[in-house]
């Protein structure tokens, strides 16, 4: 027998927009029996479609320094008068930076069906790959993020210089460690000497032009750094990035993870590093009647009104991150009327994919 219901479905496809039907069917019938109701007997026709529920992403910078002292690093003071300057070798990390942001992921407890009923238009539903609502009779790609990935920024590797490679003979043949520090010194100087000159327009050979005079003052500043890195040694750097991913919940001083300054990021119950806390408190931003607790009929289409959280995170009593962010978990879902979907008119809505809030309802022609 054919179906009474006529109505064809009409989905946005593309590579990256899937419709999931049959698997999520399957696998949330037993949670979401009343949403589904009729489906399973091939009576209705519909879209299935997921809210997202909020998971925050916590993005940590840390760089790890190593030093290695100079090979003349105990003639530091005596020749170049820098003090401070160590003869042992030591490594430590830092923590440069760290950000907080609210992402979105597939809630297969929020598993919802559109049924198309007679007096209805047959709707354009743009998904995810996930399977979450973007857009309802808007164009292809209208309801997909606009913002662009953030990047992390890449570091110039510059060329390792050997000191060595600028040293003279008379340095070279030196049968000391002291000699060779006092004839690396006065090369050093000399350097100075002959940068100084150029600047001033009193060298011997002035350079043609500006481009020829800036290679010479750049060939100088490369040799006198790594002639003077013989004495005051050299600290490499080494950038990395740390992701970590929280359920919101209501918490208090939870441990995030453990930051040591001489192993770097470190797991949440490894004690060889300090703690960083995570508190998020609901700041109950979404008044939700006492009768909302019971469970709502389902009657048009799902959408999610997020709460807000307060996030703070501190590490050695001192800030690292505080701010408000927008959590799903925090809110409520509401519906839109089934009425807006009628033959009158076309309702066209927008909905953010992250959160699965409304982001505009238009009505069309």
């Amino acid at each position: 027998m054919k179906p009474k219901n006529k109505t064809k479905i009409h989905i946005i496809m593309k590579k990256e927009i899937i419709i999931l039907a049959a698997s999520i069917l399957a696998t949330s019938a037993v949670a979401q029996t009343e949403v589904i109701t009729g489906v399973t007997r091939g009576k209705d026709y519909g879209v299935t479609y997921i809210l997202p529920k909020s998971e925050i992403e916590i993005t940590i910078q840390a760089t790890k320094h190593v030093y290695t002292p100079g090979q003349f690093s105990k003639y530091a003071d005596r020749y170049m008068r820098l003090s401070d300057v160590s003869s042992d070798p030591k490594t430590y990390w830092t923590l440069d930076n760290l950000q907080a942001k609210m992402t979105g992921m597939a809630d297969r407890d929020k598993v919802y069906f559109v049924k198309l009923k007679d007096k209805t238009v047959a709707p354009l539903i743009e998904l995810t790959k996930d399977g979450i609502v973007c857009s309802i009779n808007m164009p292809l790609g209208s309801g997909q993020p606009t913002s662009k990935p953030e990047t992390q920024p890449l570091k110039k590797q510059n060329k390792e210089i050997d000191p060595r490679d600028f040293l003279t003979e008379e340095i070279l043949m030196s049968n000391s460690t002291a000699k060779m520090a006092e004839l690396v010194a006065k090369d050093i100087y000399n350097i100075r000497e002959s940068r100084n000159a150029l600047l001033r327009g009193e060298a011997e050979n002035l350079p043609k032009d500006g481009e020829q005079l800036k290679i010479m003052l750049d060939n100088l500043n490369i040799q006198e750094q790594a002639m003077t890195e013989m004495f005051s040694g050299k600290t490499t750097e080494e950038s990395k990035v740390f992701t970590f991913r929280v359920v919101p919940k209501e918490m208090k001083n939870d441990v995030l993870f453990r930051f040591s300054k001489k192993l770097g990021v470190v797991a949440n119950n490894d004690l060889a590093g300090d703690p960083v806390y995570v508190t998020l408190t609901d700041l109950k931003a979404i008044n939700i009647p006492m009768e909302d607790n019971k469970k709502k009929p389902v009657d048009g289409i799902a959408y999610n009104v997020p709460g807000k959280g307060s996030i703070t995170i501190q590490y050695l009593n001192q800030n690292l991150y505080n701010g408000e962010i927008p959590v799903t978990q925090f809110g409520t879902v509401e519906y839109l009327a089934p009425v807006l979907f009628n033959k009158k008119s076309t309702v066209k809505v927008l909905f953010n994919p992250e959160t699965g809030s409304l982001v505009k309802v238009d009505r069309g022609e």
